[in-house]
């Protein structure tokens, strides 16, 4: 709900307020976001005293109570007196750099609004409200979107800057959001790690001065997530405030917060500043990608069902939202580029009797692929490996009743292909500088539409030449040595953002000419799990270290922010390739039902007994995947407090069915005896555990559940709850 007047604008969904109001002199002031307060001006807790050195506009007079370096505001300028983190960064021709916005317009739409060629948030159902500043002296309006889904707890905020006079302005930095807290008492949570292992909780409070997270590589990357936490102190899963911050965009970005000199807090989330520079030319605009923002004074457990709701409901579409993903089997790690159109057959010939509903062909399937120094580019199937192309292939699998897919790298190239002893400048590299390759492999300018188009073309044909029902879009390398052929000097400041905008465009094309197909995205795992990129693959391959001890943690951090339906997760071969750790089938099948569900091996080369377990778990995992991937989940212990047990709740919305998995670590001599409390039950229920026992759900929250006593390393339990009538 949007309520607006005097220049006062309040934002309410269910549990939270949003406020700003256009204050003296019409500068936007942030007077409040935190838990639903209504009816009410909220201006009355902003104080104007005289700061010295915090500097007063002109406007002001005489009054040195009025300084933007103390004011809480809205959308950030800089140069002009607030020497806080800058939302907006003007470069004017006569070289100066500032920005100074001040109130003009508002305007309030119905419907949640779309963003042209970016992902968003959407909702028929949702408001739009539009508060329009300008900087009369660059000649700039910035247009501060507001959207309100009322009934998920979110509110999004996206940025359109509009040229409006007669000269062409640099846009050297241009965040998505501004948030302002009158309070110093706040912890910031980031979510940090590397190939291999990614999104790993970082906590600690803010400290005078500025923290910040980010990527430069040109993707949002394995190193830094953008999803941020602001939380008080003591806040935890079930108690406490709390604040979460996302970002739509799967490129360079920046998330950043500050506490002032004045013990106030400023966080700022956008596209990182480094190697950007936007022309805006008059009558051109901007627009910044979407953030997402989200409160609970109940913990973080809730302010992850928040954001997980919003985006299985309101950020991935149709036909992918709330419907179930086949359990599938990649030939990888089986693999690697060592095979041919049988050895697959006999891969899929032995997985289909296990319940396993989908093939996929990963790297090695097209041009001349025989590693990874070679082929990338050049989209033709290999007839040596597959003889009678793809439909031969396909149809093969088809006829076993499972689906066909594979794994494809559109924007990457290799210099061994004939795409790039065509168009060598089609690559991204900078003149008179030697290459920087990563895996062998140069980065295509996806900035440009005939690069594009091109890939796009030789993708169809090959995708419309078969029944494809999965794709797995990959990306394995970072970002170096940027420069387009196609743009002017002053204009490469722009590439990398160009860049994230092909890759949405090329995307969106693949999903309206294959409706049905269900694409998978992936950057060497997980260096591209960003909800940008849910906005158009539904799930997101989670990371590339398959050890299921080692994938509690990462999938443990991914859940702060992500829906357990986006994490992709399989059970891997033991000893696994990435830690030589070998884990029983049960333990790395309890993990991998933390996401998707799927099989990286040849079941042909696991004993019998092991089969039967694989049989076991697909038919488990289909018979309560909308639990898994519906439910509200809950993080019972945290993994990396290296406890005794790891263990983690899906609790079906009308709380009559819960789902309880455990794993324990390493045995030690005499393990703890341990109850687990378990959580989002119906105190006034009664449940029956696996079929047998019947306790009250306030027994089960308060008293707990008995674990077993492990006997050996890395053991593993599920329990399954149902309410009793």
């Amino acid at each position: 709900m949007i309520q607006c007047g005097k220049g006062l604008f309040t934002l309410h969904t269910r549990h939270t307020t949003y406020q700003m109001k256009a204050g003296a002199h019409g500068v936007l002031l942030h007077t409040y976001y935190g838990p639903r307060v209504d009816g009410c001006d909220l201006s009355y807790r902003i104080r104007y005293v005289d700061r010295g050195f915090s500097p007063n506009p002109e406007e002001a007079g005489e009054d040195r109570g009025f300084s933007l370096d103390v004011l809480p505001q809205e959308y950030s300028g800089c140069g002009m007196g607030d020497f806080r983190l800058p939302s907006l960064d003007l470069e004017l021709p006569n070289g100066s750099r500032a920005a100074d916005l001040r109130y003009k317009s508002f305007r309030v739409e119905p419907g949640k609004y779309a963003l042209e060629g970016l992902p968003a948030f959407w909702g028929e159902d949702g408001e739009t409200l539009v508060v329009v500043l300008e900087d009369a002296a660059a000649g700039v309006e910035a247009e501060l979107y507001y959207g309100v889904l009322e009934d998920y707890d979110i509110i999004t905020r996206a940025v359109k800057l509009i040229n409006r006079g007669s000269a062409a302005v640099k846009v050297r930095q241009a965040a998505s959001l501004c948030l302002d807290f009158q309070r110093e008492d706040l912890d910031l949570i980031t979510f940090d790690g590397k190939h291999v292992l990614e999104r790993r909780p970082n906590r600690g409070p803010l400290l005078p001065g500025v923290r910040s997270v980010g990527s430069v590589r040109g993707s949002s990357s394995h190193q830094h997530n953008p999803f941020v936490i602001l939380c008080e102190h003591g806040a935890g899963e079930d108690h406490g405030l709390c604040y979460g911050a996302a970002l739509l965009y799967s490129g360079n970005f920046q998330a950043a917060a500050e506490r002032s000199q004045f013990e106030n807090i400023r966080l700022t989330l956008g596209i990182h500043p480094w190697h950007f520079c936007w022309t805006l030319a008059p009558g051109e605009g901007f627009t910044t990608p979407e953030a997402a923002l989200c409160c609970s004074k109940d913990g973080l457990a809730v302010l992850s069902h928040r954001f997980h709701r919003a985006i299985r409901e309101r950020l991935i579409r149709d036909p992918w939202a709330g419907r179930p993903r086949p359990v599938l089997i990649n030939n990888w790690e089986a693999t690697e580029f060592s095979f041919d159109a049988e050895r697959l057959v006999k891969i899929a010939e032995s997985a289909a009797p296990l319940g396993i509903e989908l093939f996929v062909m990963d790297d090695g399937w097209f041009g001349a692929r025989n590693s990874d120094n070679a082929g990338l580019g050049d989209w033709t199937v290999n007839g040596e490996k597959l003889p009678g192309g793809l439909e031969a292939l396909a149809s093969r699998i088809r006829a076993l009743g499972m689906q066909f897919g594979l794994w494809m790298e559109p924007e990457m190239v290799n210099e061994d292909s004939a795409l790039y002893r065509a168009h060598p400048d089609w690559a991204l590299q900078i003149p008179g500088r030697a290459k920087v390759r990563g895996r062998q492999q140069l980065a295509l300018d996806f900035s440009r539409r005939e690069v594009r188009e091109h890939i796009y073309g030789a993708l169809k044909a090959v995708l419309s030449s078969a029944d494809v029902s999965y794709v797995k879009w990959d990306v394995n390398r970072s970002l170096a040595a940027v420069w387009s052929a196609a743009l002017p000097p002053e204009r490469q400041g722009e590439t990398y953002h160009r860049c994230v905008l092909g890759l949405y465009s090329m995307l969106e094309q693949m999903r309206r000419d294959f409706p049905h197909m269900l694409i998978e995205g992936c950057s060497g795992g997980g260096g591209r799990f960003d909800a940008g990129m849910l906005y158009y693959t539904p799930q997101i391959w989670c990371s590339d270290n398959t050890d299921a001890m080692d994938r509690l943690r990462i999938q443990y951090g991914t859940s702060f922010c992500y829906p357990v339906c986006t994490m992709g997760a399989h059970v891997s071969a033991v000893p696994n390739a990435q830690t030589g750790r070998s884990v029983s089938m049960e333990t790395r099948g309890v993990a991998a039902m933390h996401g998707t569900f799927g099989y990286e091996m040849d079941p042909a080369e696991i004993s019998p007994e092991e089969r039967e377990t694989v049989l076991r778990q697909t038919a488990f995992f289909k018979e309560h995947q909308g639990l898994i991937y519906q439910g509200d989940y809950y993080r019972l212990t945290d993994p990396f407090q290296n406890g005794p047990y790891t263990a983690w709740e899906h609790v079906s919305p009308d709380k009559r069915e819960a789902l309880v998995s455990v794993v324990s670590g390493p045995v030690q001599g005499g393990p703890p005896l341990r109850n687990l409390r378990l959580k989002g039950l119906d105190p006034e229920l009664c449940y029956c555990v696996n079929g047998e026992s019947s306790l009250p759900g306030s027994a089960l929250m308060e008293a707990g559940w008995p674990l077993p006593m492990p006997w050996g390393d890395y053991q593993s339990w599920q329990f399954y709850l149902t309410a009793i009538s």
